[in-house]
């Protein structure tokens, strides 16, 4: 995997009041730690984070430090909920050749029978691999899978070096009977009758009470 290079300072204010004037100078607080080493506040470009956090696991060369580049892994980031900004990021200080347990993405390719429908149990899975070496997602091809298919975490073929964290008997995917038009028929008919009847339990609304006429002022 590529290395993303961000240009780090460190920060020497702390608290709510610091992150904020941080995030209205589009900068984003970040904290470097791992190897034994004492945490480390660093500030961040937020441009450059929010496009190198596009790709999982990026490894994230940070320059400007007193000691020279490091390299650190995403661990945790916080965002805004509502405009999906970065807000803060805990970064892991990672060496080459060094092994990491990661979550990678579980890419699904290709179509199942015609009368399956894919049921995916997971997005991701976790694997130990080599912190310059992480692999961008395990691919699964279900092409022409059949109903009653299913694929484990044993099952994933996974890159050279890369070795599997997760539980080899959980269950990644697996392919179902696709509902015919008749269920999906009686489910949506189903669905109205309880709403009818749960309506219908409310009875129509009363007439609102008249509102308690003024006292006059003592």
């Amino acid at each position: 995997m590529p290395e993303v290079h961000i240009a780090a300072v460190s920060r020497t204010e702390f608290g709510k009041g610091a992150a904020r004037r941080e995030r209205r100078a589009g900068r984003v607080p970040a904290v470097l730690y791992g190897h034994g080493t004492a945490p480390r506040h660093l500030s961040l470009p937020g441009h450059d984070v929010l496009l190198a956090l596009r790709t999982a696991n990026v490894l994230i060369r940070l320059d400007g430090l007193a000691n020279g580049s490091e390299l650190a892994l995403p661990k945790a980031v916080q965002r805004d909920p509502i405009r999906g900004t970065v807000e803060h990021v805990d970064l892991l200080l990672v060496r080459r050749g060094e092994k990491v347990t990661v979550d990678v993405p579980v890419v699904v390719t290709g179509e199942v029978a015609a009368d399956g429908l894919l049921d995916q149990q997971l997005v991701q899975i976790s694997v130990q691999a080599e912190a310059t070496h992480i692999p961008p997602g395990i691919e699964v091809n279900v092409a022409d899978m059949l109903v009653g298919a299913s694929v484990t975490a044993g099952d994933l073929t996974l890159p050279r070096g890369v070795v599997l964290a997760e539980e080899p008997d959980a269950l990644v995917l697996h392919v179902i009977a696709a509902p015919t038009a008749a269920q999906i028929e009686a489910e949506i008919t189903g669905v109205a009758e309880v709403a009818a009847e749960a309506a219908a339990a409310e009875g129509p609304a009363g007439p609102a009470e008249p509102a308690a006429p003024e006292q006059p002022a003592e």
